[in-house]
């Protein structure tokens, strides 16, 4: 896969990261959204490409419900969160007809339409695009990187993990993706990492705890940090509010910025 900078409809995105797992149901789309609001609230303008055929629940979570997608002399305008257009969406969901319909499409449809929709939306100015991608390591992954590293360079992927041995094992297959693809791995994330307690804010291991970490060095990886299951934060994504400017004081925020600020740090001196 050879990388073409000439840039295209990227050409004034300064960074593009992907956002992987190898497991579904970890909170990718979750991280993904709260990453891009820590980003904006830190005065960048970012982009979220969400590409998850099965699963474009960001337009919810960002609480945009299914606008109508316009075009203009470079492709698709992406929908804007707030008036200030320093958080850009694009969403397959926007696309779909009828969002409550499974998308039932063979191979060859679902990457061509992943082609397009990487080239064809008009991001304008952004500091970081964030791709939310689908579970797994599937065509849709190879499809959204040969497409992406057509037009941009890749700065590399984030790789969320839950604590259990079971998603673990599988990020461990996507960390083989990266290295055959050649994708930088900035980073892993444990997401669901405890239970923060809504009354007293103690954070329980309900689950186990430390598998992204220790996977992290077993295979070499920076360990970005964890975020914990929290009552709060499921309210705002379920409601579409803006999780980190509700509760700027809750250590939930606290692990999702410092992860941003990593993160940005990371891309920004390779």
């Amino acid at each position: 896969m050879e990388e073409n900078n000439e840039g295209g409809n990227l050409a004034q995105v300064q960074h593009v990261v992907l956002i992987l797992s190898g497991k579904g149901g970890v909170g990718k789309s979750t991280l993904t959204t709260e990453l891009a609001l820590a980003l904006r609230h830190s005065g960048k303008k970012v982009g979220i490409l969400d590409v998850d055929l099965c699963g474009p629940s960001i337009p919810r979570m960002l609480s945009v419900g299914k606008p109508e997608v316009h075009q203009c002399d470079l492709g698709w305008v992406p929908v804007y969160t707030d008036a200030q257009k320093s958080l850009a969406l694009m969403s397959i969901g926007f696309l779909l007809e009828d969002p409550d319909e499974a998308v039932v499409w063979r191979g060859p449809k679902k990457t061509a339409l992943i082609g397009q929709f990487v080239s064809d939306v008009a991001w304008g100015e952004l500091d970081v695009l964030l791709v939310d991608t689908p579970p797994g390591t599937s065509d849709e992954h190879l499809a959204v990187l040969e497409n992406l590293k057509k037009q941009h360079k890749v700065d590399g992927a984030i790789l969320i993990t839950t604590p259990q041995a079971v998603s673990t094992g599988d990020v461990r297959r996507e960390i083989t993706f990266c290295k055959k693809t050649g994708l930088r791995i900035l980073g892993i994330v444990e997401n669901m990492s405890g239970f923060v307690c809504p009354h007293c804010s103690e954070c329980s291991n309900i689950f186990s705890k430390g598998g992204g970490e220790e996977l992290a060095k077993l295979t070499g990886s920076v360990y970005l940090g964890s975020v914990p299951l929290d009552p709060l934060l499921t309210t705002s994504i379920e409601e579409g509010k803006d999780f980190i400017q509700t509760f700027p004081d809750s250590a939930t925020f606290s692990a999702i910025n410092s992860i941003a600020q990593t993160l940005l740090t990371s891309i920004q001196n390779p």
